[in-house]
């Protein structure tokens, strides 16, 4: 009889060890696609592994989901065909909301503001947006990029320069092949500081006011709800203030200092 009851007890204790196993790794996983090209929003450390503040953030909703946080590399231009077959569930890569991708992705609330601006040739002639469309000019812009798509609209005399990496559209400004380089304004800055000698900027804002949101598979409203109460109590608990003092304060003093909207400034 007490032989029987230990294999009684050995055996619900084997399958409840089972369960809590198998149940640990049918974990829910959220899948984020990312292009880890964009420091120090999105990028990589010196071990390969996922980093940056759009990271935290990811993390900090996979958290509150109760899912397992998997980023998805991805090039920038593939992040909405992967979104719409499924590879991943949400992008979380500093993607500017506008009208053309909100016709095949639902977007959520935004959670930052950034605004265009012009990394400049130190010799070139260009000094704002109003000299760029002319003859001769040399566009350089990032492939599927709202630097891209405001070139293409506003932009019909100058020779625009399609790159897939900004940092080739850098190098093209550095060595003077490009007028300029249009692109978000922290980049921008970043780009300036390390090319001081070879280039010039101007951080004022170009086009309309632009700003992040995390884009949904079109029509999954029941994530989408998610994702947006996620951003409001990362908020209201100064989770972006505290994203800000740890990857962006130097660039916020700047901001400052020339009275442009920060990231998280949204009113």
């Amino acid at each position: 009889m007490k032989r029987l009851i230990k294999y009684i007890t050995f055996s619900l204790l084997m399958l409840f060890t089972f369960i809590s196993c198998s149940s640990k790794d049918k974990e829910p996983i959220l899948k984020v696609g990312m292009e880890l090209q964009f420091p120090p929003f999105e990028t990589i450390d010196k071990d390969g592994n996922p980093y940056g503040l759009s990271v935290d953030l990811a993390n900090y909703i996979a958290n509150k989901l109760n899912m397992k946080l998997e980023i998805v590399n991805t090039a920038y231009s593939g992040l909405i065909p992967s979104l719409q077959s499924g590879k991943i569930d949400i992008i979380l890569s500093s993607m500017t909301i506008t009208d053309e991708r909100s016709k095949v992705i639902d977007f959520s609330i935004p959670y930052a503001v950034s605004n265009l601006a012009l990394l400049i040739n130190k010799n070139s002639s260009v000094n704002s947006v109003e000299d760029l469309n002319k003859q001769g000019i040399k566009v350089a812009v990032k492939k599927g990029t709202t630097g891209h798509i405001f070139a293409e609209n506003n932009l019909p005399n100058a020779e625009i320069m399609i790159f897939d990496k900004e940092s080739a559209a850098i190098l093209e400004v550095s060595q003077g092949k490009a007028d300029a380089f249009i692109y978000g304004q922290d980049t921008i800055y970043k780009a300036y500081k390390q090319n001081e000698d070879t280039t010039k900027m101007n951080l004022n804002p170009i086009g309309d006011t632009q700003y992040w949101g995390i884009a949904v598979k079109k029509g999954n409203k029941e994530l989408l709800d998610k994702i947006n109460q996620c951003i409001i109590e990362f908020k209201e608990e100064g989770g972006f203030d505290k994203l800000s003092d740890k990857y962006l304060k130097d660039l916020k003093q700047v901001f400052s200092e020339l009275n442009i909207p920060f990231f998280f400034d949204i009113k």
